[in-house]
């Protein structure tokens, strides 16, 4: 079925690069090949014409004026905090380098030719990369027992209080006892890299990932960037999305594969397991806890916690390459989850205690067309997570052999200065972002007085800018991660499987015919690019559409009809086949989710002003104002879901961003001059500006006289495109975040009836199981709704506004509503908030 599917590993020339020619020569081939692809592509234009999809249509005209543009080169680093590093390791010529296959390596790739290099090509392409014992960290272990802090550390063991407040000599035989307890952590946290083993793992590696992967696609230009940056002799921080088991060992092999130093990996200790821990260890990997404070007691393990803090700065000072994985753990949901920076903030110590003069943060994004798992539907379910175990991975790597994943797609952010970035920070006097408590409550509940709401908004402003100021500390570490995750999120490029599962979910849950499918794919395969996203796949538009349904195997459901014996493509509607299918889908959701919250903000503002009345103004009227209003406290609601913005910008700066993205596409029209001298603002929208607090002003005072958030756009009136292409695509962005909105307002519709206080962990699993019941009733819109992650992000908002308060007890979290929630009409004004924005 996808034989005809051409995925060419040589590299692209500027020429194939143009939006223009996207499906013609995304990667080189044969003339002939090219040339049917070029009839393809004018074919799907001109049917596109005869009968408009989805996309094409509604931003036709604008997409128009993009068919002479390159293809985007994602990963920039951020101009405003780290302008220097922008301009470093970037040239011109580097978006024109193309992309290469990793896994594809012939004799070319090697010294040698002839009939015997053909054979022996990937034994001798690995014995010609530069890995040496030189190359990695010496002496660690003995440089972390020695170091003043580790010897504080056993001492302090060592002298125990024998009452509160007092200490006793520390008796040489304890000393020497909590020494070897220092040395047996050690063991397990330090890694013993072996060239040795990394060259043979590069070789299994090379055989394993061409038999059940297509390719694995990196952009030249981007290593090259990467290379420039080793050269600067000072240690890299590699930090990657995780998605799969496997990205633990892909980032190793491309580095080891264009002969760069091979990264320290910081892996759970849920790995450590027999065999399999020895592996890793030899290959750069080292074991922590997840859980940094483990004590049988209770107590913070301060031992475990210099002994982490000096090996990360003893790998710094031997300028060693790091990789983290921010998020923790491999997403469940497609989506990145929240930075858990525990590692991160060990680094940035490291880097004010001058262990090493400076760092180089790398973000990673990766994409996998199918992720070697498979899915997660058995945790999505609400069922425990299984340990690892060495029978597991066995049986995981039997399973991998037998089965195709598809393409894979690594992409390596700009390097950026760690120090730079610091110093930018520093220098910001930036108050510190608003809890949602504070965001939110104005908003949800008008009537409330104003002084519960200000009481923390100054305790919240850092007093100091300096590093020793604790406050301004946790807010730095806590924005670079934002930063870094937010960067490799975007880095990340949209797979085929991604589009597929998006259309057949949100466009076409009802089924299609294939024909029909296909010229959505190609439409939105355009507006991805549009958006500067990048794509990791592509080939004839027919070919990659079966590509994708193959993979996505029983989560689709093909028939034939009798009309014109064409293909009928349906979304399997069982709850692990829409589990699957959504997590996939996730994949694209950053691509659109902007314009999504915008399209679900409308709605709100309209309903709201259908039920309230209009006061005089025209009803088709809607101030731009007020939606960008709508949909900053949207963002908010839905923040611990995705992130929309940096954190040096402006949550009302994206929004006012959007809606103007929508006005050019045509979706919203501003309306004429004579219309907006009409409209006197209404009560509501008075009253709608008294919501917030006074930090989420309109305008900032950061923005100087010529910014676009001038007075001309206070007074800016908006209009709804009723043509039904755009429509269309306002439905199609609304239900991308249906089940979102869906899961948040039956948890809330749950917590009607709720009797506290009770355990944390009872009640997610009582919610759980209420929002999977309501699935399997029907009466759920979208079955994807009661996927465990949308439970847990809800309960987990709802903590952060205020709905309930929470207490610990012997390390369990006990729940109960708070004061202001107590009544049942806040509770009632809540789920009204949640469910303006749903369209029902």
């Amino acid at each position: 079925m996808c034989s005809d599917l051409q995925f060419s590993s040589c590299v692209m020339d500027e020429t194939a690069l143009s939006l223009g020619t996207i499906d013609v020569s995304y990667l080189s081939a044969s003339a002939e090949c090219s040339i049917s692809r070029c009839k393809h592509s004018s074919e799907e234009w001109g049917e596109c014409n005869s009968r408009p999809t989805l996309f094409r249509s509604a931003t036709l005209k604008w997409k128009e004026t993009l068919l002479g543009r390159k293809r985007p080169f994602v990963g920039r680093c951020c101009y405003v905090c780290t302008p220097q590093s922008r301009d470093n390791f970037f040239n011109a010529s580097i978006p024109s380098l193309g992309l290469r296959n990793v896994i594809y390596i012939n004799e070319t790739h090697t010294r040698y030719r002839g009939w015997l290099a053909r054979r022996f090509c990937y034994v001798l392409f690995v014995q010609e990369r530069d890995v040496h014992k030189g190359m990695f960290a010496k002496n660690l272990t003995e440089n972390v027992l020695n170091n003043s802090r580790v010897q504080k550390a056993i001492v302090d063991e060592a002298s125990e209080p024998s009452t509160p407040g007092s200490f006793v000599q520390a008796d040489p035989k304890a000393i020497n006892k909590v020494k070897k307890k220092a040395r047996k952590i050690l063991q397990e946290m330090v890694a013993n890299v072996s060239p040795a083993l990394i060259r043979l793992t590069g070789w299994v590696l090379l055989k394993l990932f061409n038999s059940f992967f297509w390719n694995i696609q990196i952009h030249r230009g981007q290593i090259e960037m990467v290379k420039a940056a080793t050269e600067m002799n000072l240690p890299l921080i590699f930090l990657p999305v995780h998605k799969s088991h496997i990205d633990y060992l892909l980032l190793t092999f491309i580095l080891f594969c264009h002969n760069i130093k091979a990264p320290y990996i910081a892996a759970g200790n849920n790995l450590n397991i027999p065999i399999f821990s020895t592996l890793i260890r030899k290959l750069g990997g080292f074991f922590i806890r997840r859980k940094l404070d483990q004590s049988p007691d209770g107590r913070k393990d301060f031992l475990y916690r210099a002994l982490l803090y000096v090996h990360i700065e003893e790998l710094l000072r031997q300028q060693q390459f790091l990789e983290i994985f921010l998020e923790g753990t491999r997403s469940r949901s497609g989506k990145t989850s929240g930075a858990r920076a525990g590692l991160l903030s060990v680094v940035v110590d490291a880097l004010f205690s001058n262990a090493t003069p400076d760092v180089l943060i790398i973000p990673v994004g990766i994409s996998y067309d199918r992720i070697i798992e498979g899915h997660y539907n058995s945790e999505q379910l609400g069922k425990p997570k299984k340990n690892e175990s060495i029978w597991s991975i066995a049986r995981g790597v039997f399973r991998m052999l037998r089965k195709n994943y598809g393409c894979v797609r690594v992409d390596f952010a700009q390097p950026f200065s760690l120090k730079e970035y610091v110093n930018s920070q520093s220098q910001k006097p930036v108050p510190a972002p608003l809890s949602l408590e504070q965001a939110l409550l104005p908003a949800i509940l008008p009537s409330r007085p104003n002084d519960t709401v200000d009481e923390g908004a100054e305790a919240s402003v850092p007093s100091s800018r300096d590093i020793t100021s604790e406050p301004f500390r946790r807010e730095l570490i806590s924005n670079l991660a934002e930063h870094i995750l937010f960067t490799a999120n975007k880095s990340c490029a949209v797979m085929s499987t991604h589009i597929v599962a998006c259309l057949l979910l949100y466009r076409h849950r009802q089924g299609t015919d294939l024909s029909r499918l296909v010229e959505d794919f190609f439409s939105m395969k355009e507006e991805v690019l549009a958006r500067d996203f990048d794509l990791g796949f592509s080939g004839n538009s027919d070919d990659v559409v079966m590509h994708a349904i193959h993979l996505l195997g029983n989560c689709v459901n093909i028939t034939n009809t009798s009309r014109n014996n064409e293909f009928f493509i349906t979304p399997s509607t069982t709850i692990p086949a829409v589990f699957e299918l959504n997590f996939y889908s996730n994949g694209v959701l950053h691509v659109f989710i902007k314009e999504a919250i915008i399209a679900c903000s409308l709605h709100a503002v309209q309903s709201r002003r259908c039920r309230n009345g209009t006061n005089g103004a025209s009803p088709s009227l809607i101030s731009q104002e007020h939606l960008v209003r709508k949909a900053a406290s949207l963002c908010y609601l839905l923040s611990n879901e995705f992130t929309v913005s940096l954190p040096c910008q402006l949550i009302y700066q994206v929004c006012h961003e959007s809606v103007e993205r929508l006005i050019q596409y045509g979706i919203l029209l501003v309306a004429e001059q004579d219309d907006q001298e009409d409209v006197s603002p209404s009560l509501t929208e008075h009253q709608w500006n008294k919501k917030l607090p006074e930090p989420l002003s309109w305008r900032s005072d950061e923005e100087d006289e010529d910014s676009d958030f001038g007075e001309e756009q206070r007074d800016c009136y908006l209009k709804v495109s009723q043509s039904q292409e755009h429509q269309q695509y306002i439905t199609f962005l609304q239900r991308l975040l249906g089940p979102l909105l869906e899961a948040y307002s039956s948890v809330v519709i749950f917590v009607h009836n709720f009797s506290g206080p009770v355990l944390e962990s009872e009640y997610l699993q009582k919610l759980h199981r209420h929002l999977i019941s309501r699935t399997e009733k029907n009466v759920a819109v979208y079955a994807e709704s009661a996927t465990y992650s949308h439970v847990k992000n809800a309960l987990k908002v709802f903590k952060e506004i205020g709905v309930f308060s929470q207490t610990t007890q012997r390390r369990d979290t006990i729940l109960e509503l708070s004061t202001t929630f107590l009544p049942q009409r806040n509770r009632q004004k809540l789920l009204e908030f949640i469910m303006s924005f749903m369209v029902l």
